[in-house]
């Protein structure tokens, strides 16, 4: 009996019930590609059920609410960082201006979120020029590699603009409760001003 429960339909098939996290893995598969065309959007879906099937991953606590003129405006600020950023690998690529000097910060997140620490480790990879080369969980510590450390304002610079994303992330999809916790004013979603941390 308990042989047939373990492989029963409702076992077998319970990755249907991670809809969240399969969009969430084709939608990363199609911006990693940058080309939104059908092969990729397929291609993506079917990596997405393939690990989903073979490596599923542990559920993350969502205990949030979405602020949707915080969801806009971080969406707009990550199209303006990516088009500027790209420009200047762009021209760093084409020998245009000072030569890059590329350097690595540690930068320690507000908030205790898995869920905040992954979508920041994201979203800064995904602008040209930076990636997150270790990330640690306990402490909400990253390390972020940027090609020219001078373009950002030196490990300062990179630590100012990683907790920016995350404040914007946080005022998006954070409950008011965790932006107190964070140190964050409730109704700054837009970015102005700085907290204690910020300085």
């Amino acid at each position: 009996m308990s042989t047939q429960s373990a492989t029963s339909p409702t076992r077998r098939f319970a990755w249907l019930s991670r809809w969240p996290m399969f969009l969430w893995l084709t939608v990363l598969w199609v911006l990693l590609w940058g080309d939104l065309t059908l092969a990729n959007v397929l291609a993506g879906a079917a990596v997405a059920v393939l690990l989903l099937i073979v490596a599923p991953m542990p559920a993350v606590g969502y205990g949030g609410r979405i602020n949707i003129f915080a969801l806009i405006y971080l969406l707009v600020r990550f199209i303006v960082d990516v088009l500027h950023a790209s420009i200047q690998v762009s021209a760093q690529a084409l020998h245009l201006g000072r030569t890059p000097h590329g350097g690595v910060a540690r930068v320690r997140l507000r908030s205790e979120s898995d869920l905040i620490l992954t979508l920041v480790g994201v979203f800064t990879s995904l602008v040209p020029g930076s990636i997150i080369v270790e990330a640690h969980r306990l402490t909400g510590t990253m390390y972020v590699h940027v090609l020219d450390l001078g373009v950002t304002g030196g490990a300062d610079g990179v630590r100012r603009i990683v907790l920016d994303q995350e404040k914007r992330l946080l005022y998006a999809f954070a409950h008011p409760d965790d932006l107190a916790r964070a140190g964050l004013p409730r109704r700054r979603w837009w970015g102005g001003g700085r907290t204690e941390d910020d300085r």
